[in-house]
């Protein structure tokens, strides 16, 4: 019964998100009058609704879903709970790239491909160096993935280290996530929507992976397909969510978890159920960041931090019971 009613639950918490990210923000707008812009009405709130906030909540939206994705299907990749997008350093890729683009003075497309390109160069280095002469497995691809993004790390902070004054402030934001340039969320919408076309025929094989790779290849399932085909599409849909919003952490850590937790590691309803929890997890956050300080915006980073780290802390000490 609890688990029928989730995937309907989960849609209506993710419009209620929306709306309340119509709602509030450096200017409150009162239920009556968003109804009203809803409905057609002009003037501005019109264009506070729906040229600023609704397209920056989309993209909100698809940016969580994105990650919550990407890291259920990382968790089951390598078969470690507390795996995560940015275990496998896409995330510091794709930093180096914007913040490279940055310190050259562009923006705009240049900073979306500079990004998108630092985290695919990020993807192949991982996967090269994982690889080798034979097969990767969980372990040498979880260990290269931290090596890397140490690495890009220490990139990252020689990057900031030489970077102009004037620079520094933007960078630090997109570094902590950010969401204030996200003006246009189709994108990141097509590529969710594509992933989880992707990934629900592959559901029932995933099921059988979690289980183990020798029990998965008794069963008939062809492991090593399987497997590259959720390392690219993982990767790829963190690529898009970094390109999107810079770094914002532990939505795909917390969000597989909880559901985990809630309905079993079923992954044909806990595939769908991450996209809808992450996304309106990461548009209230990102709601909070545009209303607490207001009129300061804070990075979307710094609240779901605020918010993931208790979090997991709780999971890592049940983990241990």
């Amino acid at each position: 019964m609890r688990k029928r009613l989730l995937l309907p639950s989960l849609l209506v918490v993710s419009v209620a998100s929306l709306i309340l990210a119509l709602a509030f923000g450096s200017v409150t707008i009162r239920w009556q009058e968003l109804w009203a812009v809803l409905n057609g009405a002009g003037g501005l709130n019109r264009s506070l609704v729906l040229d600023l906030r609704l397209p920056r909540a989309a993209s909100a939206f698809a940016t969580g879903g994105l990650l919550a994705l990407a890291g259920a299907l990382m968790q089951v990749l390598l078969r470690n709970p507390l795996a995560d997008p940015y275990i496998l350093g896409i995330s510091g890729g794709a930093a180096v790239g914007a913040l490279l683009s940055m310190l050259l003075g562009a923006g705009g497309a240049w900073l979306t491909g500079s990004a998108f390109g630092g985290a695919l160069l990020s993807m192949l280095l991982v996967f090269t160096l994982a690889h080798g002469h034979g097969s990767w497995t969980s372990s040498r691809l979880l260990l290269t993935g931290v090596v890397c993004a140490a690495g890009w790390g220490a990139v990252i902070s020689f990057i900031l280290a030489i970077s102009p004054d004037a620079q520094l402030r933007g960078m630090l934001f997109w570094l902590m996530g950010d969401l204030s340039h996200a003006d246009d969320p189709w994108p990141g919408l097509m590529v969710l929507a594509l992933g989880v076309v992707a990934c629900l025929p592959l559901a029932r094989n995933l099921n059988v992976l979690s289980r183990g790779e020798l029990q998965a290849g008794a069963l008939g399932v062809a492991v090593a397909p399987l497997r590259w085909q959720i390392y690219l599409i993982a990767s790829l849909l963190t690529a898009v969510a970094v390109t999107l919003a810079g770094s914002v952490g532990f939505v795909g850590l917390v969000v597989p978890h909880l559901l985990r937790l809630a309905i079993g590691n079923d992954q044909r309803l806990l595939l769908p159920a991450a996209v809808l929890l992450g996304g309106s997890l990461l548009t209230i956050a990102d709601t909070l960041a545009r209303t607490v300080a207001a009129p300061q915006q804070l990075p979307v980073g710094v609240i779901t931090a605020l918010l993931g780290v208790p979090v997991f802390l709780y999971l890592l000490r049940r983990s241990h019971r």
